[in-house]
């Protein structure tokens, strides 16, 4: 699972919900938040926070504040 995926577990988000209100398709959004590999795009990160009511900048803390310069 991915931090994305993790954060939508802790909030209870409903996927569907999410890819309807943002115009991604399921198969994306399912593919962001199971797969580790799967790059998340920043129009896509601002588009999911706007659908789930979460400032854009708190859900990018969340999913890439474990990122460290070399």
């Amino acid at each position: 699972m991915t931090k994305l995926g993790e954060f939508f577990a802790l909030r209870s988000v409903n996927k569907s919900d999410v890819a309807r209100k943002t115009g991604l398709s399921k198969v994306r959004i399912s593919e962001l938040t199971i797969n580790d590999t799967t790059k998340l795009r920043a129009d896509e990160l601002y588009k999911i926070a706007l659908a789930i009511d979460v400032k854009p900048g708190d859900l990018l803390e969340f999913v890439c504040g474990d990122l460290k310069n070399p």
